[in-house]
């Protein structure tokens, strides 16, 4: 497999695998973070707010996530740089 196409392949997995959740994640530790992070369980009836804290470990946790495909795209994509010339800077001997 060409490395070009491999990036790809990883850059499009990763988005759909570490961006996605991660922007979910942004918008929920902004809502948290912002101090309207209200929850309620069925299961035992409580009800509360989440500390502001937690939305902002969930908004740094968020921007990692989404960070990982745009690292993996740039390092995979990029061009490679071109070979330096095999000039001979000593003419041979003759």
């Amino acid at each position: 497999m060409e490395k070009r196409t491999l990036g790809i392949i990883l850059t499009l997995v990763t988005s759909l695998f570490c961006a996605c959740p991660g922007l979910g994640l942004c918008l929920a530790g902004g809502i948290t973070a912002a101090g309207h992070g209200n929850y309620y369980t069925d299961l035992q009836g409580r009800s509360g707010v989440l500390p502001t804290g937690y939305g902002f470990g969930m908004l740094c946790l968020g921007i990692l996530l989404v960070a990982i495909p745009i690292v993996i795209g740039v390092l995979m994509l990029r061009k490679p740089k071109a070979a330096a010339s095999s000039v001979d800077a000593v003419p041979p001997a003759s």
